[in-house]
């Protein structure tokens, strides 16, 4: 795995459904990395592309860029060869620079880079941005748009012809008129990932688009169910589908939008209804109440 190119992992990554889960913390919040370590071992018994460590699902926002590359590290070392592990940047691009050469030290296999904190930038600074972290690796880079680092048409073009390990798209916005934009302007120059929370709500239209894969954060807790679901996006299984989503997917998604940021502390939720706990979440983020956490299991036993 460490000799493949970056397009020989973007082509792994964009075959299969993608892992991201989430990082480990005892009660007192301090990383938990003999059980993080122990659950990125159970969940490489499935068949997931791609497993991204200390993404968004990984509370990658409350993390220090040295658990960054500690959490990174303990994956690399415990996912099952031949499974590629992608590693976050984020931040300032300085901040990124160094969080991608970071890395490369733990031996990862890609980068995935997130959104710049806090303020707003222009295309042009989006660009430059990326063009910045590329230069740094020799890792295939993907880009996350979302939030203040929508990408346009024209700046993804001139990325892709700019960048020879820019190797990847993750869209985190849903606006499906620049998605087509951004896939009839670079085609498969690019391997395009779904990263919308609950990506299952989005999986079959967006296969039209280009976007053969989506991060998974239900497969967490039920990794099953969220194979099969890809299986049939990718069959084109619509009754399947359909099924799976007013069954599981739809009501989650309602007990998911309760409150902000919700879309990581369910799926912690969800680890400690299967009986393997993965402690808290950081704040600012909040745990789900008793109450909620009992929804949840109700919902799991039906795809259970």
């Amino acid at each position: 795995m460490t000799t493949a190119s970056p397009q020989e992992i973007a082509a792994q990554l964009g075959s299969g459904l993608l892992s991201f889960p989430v990082t480990h913390f005892r009660a007192d919040g301090s990383f938990d990395e003999a059980a993080y370590r122990e659950n990125i071992a159970w969940l490489g018994q499935f068949d997931a592309s791609g497993l991204f460590a200390a993404g968004g699902t990984g509370e990658f926002f409350s993390l220090t860029p040295d658990e960054v590359e500690q959490v990174v590290t303990a994956a690399v070392q415990e996912a099952p060869a031949g499974l590629p592990v992608i590693a976050p940047a984020g931040y300032g691009t300085a901040t990124a620079v160094q969080m991608a050469r970071s890395a490369e030290r733990a031996g990862a296999h890609g980068i995935l880079l997130l959104p710049p904190y806090l303020t707003e930038a222009s295309q042009e600074g989006l660009v430059e941005h990326v063009k910045r972290v590329c230069a740094a690796t020799d890792l295939g880079v993907t880009i996350y748009s979302r939030a203040n680092a929508a990408f346009s048409d024209v700046a993804v073009a001139e990325l892709a012809d700019s960048c020879p390990n820019l190797v990847g798209f993750k869209d985190g916005i849903g606006n499906i008129e620049q998605m087509t934009r951004i896939y009839a302007r670079v085609g498969e120059r690019l391997t395009y990932v779904g990263g919308l929370p609950t990506a299952e709500m989005f999986a079959l239209p967006y296969l039209a688009l280009g976007v053969t894969t989506y991060s998974s954060a239900i497969y967490n807790f039920v990794p099953e169910f969220a194979l099969a679901f890809y299986r049939a996006v990718r069959e084109n299984d619509a009754e399947f589908v359909r099924n799976a989503l007013n069954d599981f997917v739809i009501p989650y998604c309602e007990l998911r939008n309760r409150k902000s940021g919700y879309a990581v502390s369910i799926i912690k939720a969800g680890m400690k209804v299967i009986g393997r706990p993965a402690g808290p979440v950081r704040t600012p983020l909040t745990d789900l109440d008793d109450v909620e956490v009992a929804e949840l299991a109700d919902l799991v036993k039906r795809v259970s």
